[in-house]
């Protein structure tokens, strides 16, 4: 059985991501799900992020109820910015039994080949790749170790939200509502 990895800095969780990762555990071969929250994504700004534990309890409170979707905070004490090559290697160490699956989007996929040591990636774990609008790779098509998965497409974004909730926006329905509670009574993303 294989346990999926599902990268992010989930700032904020919405229900893209959650309809990606619950896709995910349908699968027969996907024993559990885990998100796995980057403290520092090396391609994104600090500043723009809410402290890493925040980030864990919205999403814990999304997922409380699904057994199969787990959180992981295995970042949080690694070197930062993270790098999946190196927190891969810390996960294969620490659970010796278990195989590896990344799930990621195909825009990441585009860029996959300038990752740190992205041959070492492939050895390791399998990647389950899925759509993202605007974003078209022919890119690691025929390699064994990628497989492209069908999911809704949705244009929401992360970024979208914290823009939203800037301009004083509903973001309503585009986060599980145990997230707009917890975001709207402790003015998260606000100045």
């Amino acid at each position: 059985m294989k346990t999926a990895l599902f990268f992010g800095s989930f700032n904020p969780i919405h229900i893209g991501h959650l309809i990606i990762a619950d896709t995910v555990a349908m699968r027969p071969d996907i024993k559990e799900v885990w998100f796995v929250i980057s403290p520092q994504n090396p391609f994104k700004e600090k500043k723009e992020l809410l402290h890493q534990s925040t980030r864990k309890e919205l999403l814990d409170l999304c997922i409380a109820h699904k057994q199969k979707l787990k959180t992981s905070d295995i970042e949080f004490m690694l070197p930062q910015p993270s790098y999946t090559i190196d927190t891969l290697e810390v996960l294969q160490k620490k659970y010796r039994r278990r195989k590896f699956i990344i799930i990621m989007g195909e825009d990441n996929l585009k860029y996959f080949h300038k990752w740190k040591a992205y041959q070492s990636i492939l050895q390791i774990a399998d990647l389950l790749v899925y759509p993202r609008p605007g974003y078209k790779t022919r890119r690691f098509k025929e390699h064994p170790k990628v497989t492209r998965m069908e999911v809704p497409l949705l244009g929401i974004s992360s970024t979208m939200i914290r823009n939203r909730i800037d301009k004083n926006q509903s973001i309503d329905f585009l986060c599980p509502a145990s997230v707009v509670k917890a975001i709207k009574s402790r003015k998260l993303y606000t100045q």
